[in-house]
């Protein structure tokens, strides 16, 4: 018997017991909803939860308890015997629930009470989702360090894998890469993005405002792929001959300018977006306030708007740097995917014009392919991708900080 299969035999009965509550409990109230004491509904939502909700548990925990255990194919995790285990849980959910359907049972009392197990489960998703990645890259990056010296990982200044042997896995040149294409990208987001905020919020009428904004969000909506075709076909070439060979900077259209650029122009949406409904929810009372005091629009905006919407810029912020150091096509498009050298000379290094890689780049690439998962060529991408979220959750922590500490309060 097949999950599947057992699931749609799950549902059926649910709706059966939905079905039969709702007919018991009226039968038995005289058909006069006056005498229950919850509506008839109720009845029968509390034997669809009874039947689908405790089975639903015993599905998710049995094929946990599958893909960790050592034989999958014990008779006491098999598929059959999950399946079976389902129908029967739901059989007697369904019946307890049924006779439960009595006009003076409290059904309501009873729905909202699986209705907030539900809502639990929902909240503890993310959660659990978390750690599951967490220990997930945790284990693999465990593997990792017992073939590869950790000092070497964090301190060499060369990435040169070599699935023959001898490789050199440093992760300072991706980690410099994606540090130096992420500023770029932030560089020309934030003050665009957080400028169109203010005039939408603050100076543009209901018209322009209704025509830009969606304009603006547009860009959100772009594939990444489409943004590195960009990058690759437009955005680099000019560099390139306008910028780059008539200075003696480069001569490659892919360089961390181009990453950077494109990438800012996709990430002004997450900013502009967030901090403009930030701005419009500081009370309008404060700005009338302010200009109450003799303050011209400007120095309101500045001096009283930005401040109490500094949080939730900050977190604007926050959500474009996250989502520019996770971006994978447009580096791979617009900086090149193989350099990954800090340089022999400072110039090479912080050479806007030089092409780069990302950590990013380089999870994908070591995961590409025939790879052999044992390999500390391939296990070196849990360890990249461990090293990126530790370094993210340490940006958001010291953002929550700056944030508390030097954001205005208002009573």
């Amino acid at each position: 018997m097949t999950l599947f299969f057992s699931l749609v035999t799950l549902i059926a009965i649910a709706a059966l017991g939905f079905w039969v509550s709702q007919k018991r409990v009226m039968r038995a109230a005289g058909n006069d909803s006056r005498n229950m004491h919850s509506l008839p509904g109720f009845y029968g939502w509390n034997a669809a939860f009874s039947v689908f909700v405790p089975a639903t548990a015993f599905m998710l925990f049995g094929l946990l308890i599958q893909r960790f255990a050592e034989n999958p194919e014990s008779a006491l995790i098999a598929p059959d015997f999950i399946g079976y285990g389902m129908l029967i849980i739901g059989v007697i959910g369904g019946l307890w629930a049924v006779s439960k359907a009595q006009p003076d049972v409290r059904a309501r009392n009873l729905t909202e009470r699986w209705v907030m197990v539900l809502l639990i489960a929902a909240a503890s998703i993310a959660i659990l989702t978390t750690v599951g990645i967490v220990m997930s890259m945790l284990l693999e990056t465990l593997n990792f360090f017992d073939q590869y010296a950790l000092k070497d990982f964090f301190f060499n200044i060369v990435w040169s894998p070599d699935f023959r042997g001898g490789s050199d896995l440093g992760i300072l040149p991706l980690l410099w890469g994606t540090l130096y294409i992420s500023f770029v990208a932030l560089v020309v987001a934030v003050p665009i993005g957080l400028f169109a905020a203010i005039y939408m919020s603050e100076y543009a009428g209901p018209k322009t405002r209704s025509i830009a904004k969606p304009l603006i969000e547009i860009l959100a909506g772009i594939p990444t792929i489409v943004y590195g075709l960009f990058a690759l076909v437009t955005v680099g070439p000019l560099l390139r001959d306008w910028i780059a060979q008539p200075s003696g900077l480069g001569d490659s259209g892919s360089s961390v300018m181009t990453a950077g650029l494109v990438m800012g122009i996709m990430l002004i949406p997450f900013v502009s977006s967030l901090s403009d409904d930030i701005i419009n929810a500081v009370p309008q009372a404060m700005r009338d306030g302010s200009y109450g005091l003799g303050a011209t629009k400007s120095e309101t905006i500045r001096q009283v708007v930005v401040p109490a919407a500094l949080p939730g810029i900050v977190g604007a912020i926050l959500l474009a740097a996250s989502r520019a150091i996770g971006e994978t096509m447009i580096v791979v498009l617009g900086a090149g995917a193989s350099a990954a050298q800090l340089g022999s000379g400072v110039g090479e290094v912080i050479n806007p014009f030089e092409a780069m890689t990302t950590v990013t780049v380089k999870i994908v690439s070591q995961l590409t392919g025939d790879t052999d998962f044992s390999a500390p060529e391939t296990l070196v991408a849990f360890a990249l991708g461990l090293t990126l979220f530790v370094f993210t959750l340490g940006l958001n922590v010291l953002a929550l900080y700056v944030v508390r500490k030097y954001r205005e309060q208002y009573e």
